[in-house]
């Protein structure tokens, strides 16, 4: 706040100066100058009568000539004394009304304002720096489940349409360079309710600064930074960053499951994607060649992932060839038939348009389908303001960074379980294991959007269960049953369970839980918000182990005690 005085005062130093001046002279020449009493005696005004009467004709409020009517002499010096005062008034309000106009003064205000709102948080939040495509989709998630969040953006635009999102809860803002570590220090950084910084901006070098202002300033804050840049993923890495997440290599890791695992691929793709696709995609031939249109950052990733699972390629690249590995190759960009047809579209499985320009993206898948109309086509989006012609691509696949690295960090967000339980299915099971788990998944939440969680045994997260009486054995299957009615089960299904170093997948329904107890469950959010009802609350729980309806209030004791007489 000092430095909003400081500048109030310095742009406001002469016209406050001159204030006092008019004033000062206002009232010394009214004592000075004599005047007479209602008996006509010689009288002079006192300092106190002289300055309440200029303060009333300064303001042009105009009570009258007090005590006495004036003389001539008075009314002359009163008549000087207006237009000095009125004119230093209003040479007065029009600087402060000048100051009060000025971008910069604006944005000094706004910062004051966005302090003291983050200064008041009393509940957990998330420092969120860049609102682009990726920020955007993160906040509006949190908010969904009522996890506050603080929002730092270098453009002003992306500040006010944040205020156009219709969010459920108040996200305090501010447009400045999250980079600067006085920026993120008003942010709330090292506020005591904020549990992460996401770095989220399309600068790596910005990112970068972000991620090792919080680990010095707080290192045992939460960071997670995105990143397009393999040297700044190992600079992210090599100081204990939480999560860095490359868009590009996630989604060739991604992508590349659909040609020999298209099962495994589709569950990995349900459980991190809101979006999810049919089950009937995957009826689609996935094994056989693979055409890339274009050779930079994306398709580096790609053709790596790619060549590791031993799929056979074909690289569509106007690059020279010092920069491209050694493999078939077609000079071109791949929108025109003839640089499809000699890269053999017509016998490939699928093709990959990952170059910078999404008109280029486009104008490739479209004229491959019309060379081979049962072609997997996979087409990157670069801008988010063409989703509305991206979904209506008809392309199997749209790569579009922002929601990859959004939904990545989600999924961290929501539960640390999840990372784990996809790491382990990918290692350890194949893809008819996938095919089961997937049919179990769409019996529980058909098309609708699957969500996942994760419950820990603890007196903070699950009080009701630790409750429990010594005799009651508490299964798998008390948390899954509905709160309202015993008899049925939540819309969910439990992926995991990990105690201690001890891990299991698909966890049967009986299985004894035991304080400390990990559980990833996926199902529809609903049962997550009845769930929560279930570990939270000792009556709730006491009905679902025993089917009695139980009531822990003071007036429930007493009727039972009653009875008991």
């Amino acid at each position: 706040m000092n430095d909003v005085i400081y500048i109030l005062l310095r742009r406001l130093r002469a016209p406050l100066i001159t204030l006092i001046v008019v004033y000062a002279l206002s009232v010394l020449g009214l004592v000075l100058i004599p005047g007479e009493d209602d008996q006509g005696q010689p009288w002079r005004m006192d300092f106190f009568h002289a300055f309440y009467f200029v303060s009333f004709m300064g303001s042009t409020i105009g009570f009258g000539e007090v005590p006495y009517p004036f003389t001539d002499g008075q009314r002359f010096w009163t008549l000087a004394c207006i237009y000095a005062t009125v004119v230093a008034w209003l040479y007065s309000i029009g600087t402060l009304l000048t100051l009060l106009q000025e971008p910069a003064f604006g944005r000094l205000m706004r910062r004051r304002s966005f302090v003291n709102e983050v200064r008041r948080l009393r509940e957990p939040f998330y420092l969120i720096c860049g609102y682009g495509v990726t920020g955007s989709l993160v906040v509006k998630k949190l908010a969904a489940r009522e996890i506050r969040t603080v929002v730092l953006d270098l453009k002003q635009e992306r500040i006010d349409g944040l205020e156009m999102d219709g969010l459920s809860i108040r996200v305090p803002r501010l447009c400045a360079d999250a980079s600067l570590p006085d920026v993120l220090h008003d942010a709330g950084l090292r506020h005591r309710h904020c549990i992460g910084v996401l770095a989220l901006t399309n600068e790596d070098q910005t990112n970068l600064a972000i991620a090792i202002a919080s680990k010095v300033l707080v290192p045992e804050r939460m960071v997670i930074s995105r990143t397009e840049s393999d040297v700044t993923t190992a600079n992210l890495d090599s100081f204990g960053t939480d999560l860095v997440v490359d868009p590009f290599r996630s989604y060739a890791e991604y992508l590349v499951l659909t040609t020999h695992a298209p099962y495994t691929h589709l569950v990995y793709d349900w459980l991190l994607n809101p979006l999810h696709r049919h089950m009937a995609t995957v009826n689609k031939r996935r094994e056989g060649r693979w055409i890339i249109c274009g050779y930079g950052r994306f398709g580096r990733a790609l053709c790596g992932a790619f060549r590791k699972a031993g799929v056979e390629l074909t690289l569509i690249d106007e690059g020279s060839e010092n920069l491209v590995p050694p493999m078939h190759r077609v000079r071109g960009i791949g929108t025109e038939a003839v640089t499809l047809q000699d890269a053999g579209i017509s016998d490939a499985v699928g093709l990959v348009a990952g170059t910078f320009h999404d008109a280029d993206n486009l104008s490739i898948i479209m004229t491959a389908r019309a060379l081979n109309p049962k072609l997997i086509t996979v087409v990157r989006q670069n801008l988010g303001e063409n989703d509305l012609v991206f979904q209506h691509s008809h392309a199997d696949f749209v790569m579009e960074p922002g929601r990859i690295i959004a939904n990545r960090i989600l999924a961290q967000i929501k539960t640390p379980l999840l990372p784990v339980f996809i790491e382990r299915m990918l290692r350890e099971h194949d893809d008819v294991w996938a095919h089961v788990l997937l049919n179990r998944m769409s019996h529980v939440v058909g098309d609708r959007e699957l969500d996942s969680w994760g419950i820990r045994l603890c007196p903070e997260e699950t009080p009701a269960l630790l409750m429990c009486q010594p005799e009651q054995t508490l299964k798998l299957r008390t948390l899954m049953k509905d709160p309202r009615d015993r008899t049925r089960s939540l819309a969910c299904l439990a992926l995991m369970h990990r105690r201690g170093a001890e891990v299991r997948l698909l966890p049967g329904e009986l299985w004894e839980l035991q304080e400390g107890d990990e559980i990833l469950f996926c199902g529809l959010s609903e049962a997550l918000h009845q769930m929560e009802w279930t570990v939270n609350n000792y009556n709730l729980l006491q009905y679902l182990l025993t089917g009695r309806e139980n009531s822990d209030t003071l007036l429930s004791r007493l009727l039972n005690l009653g009875g008991r007489r």
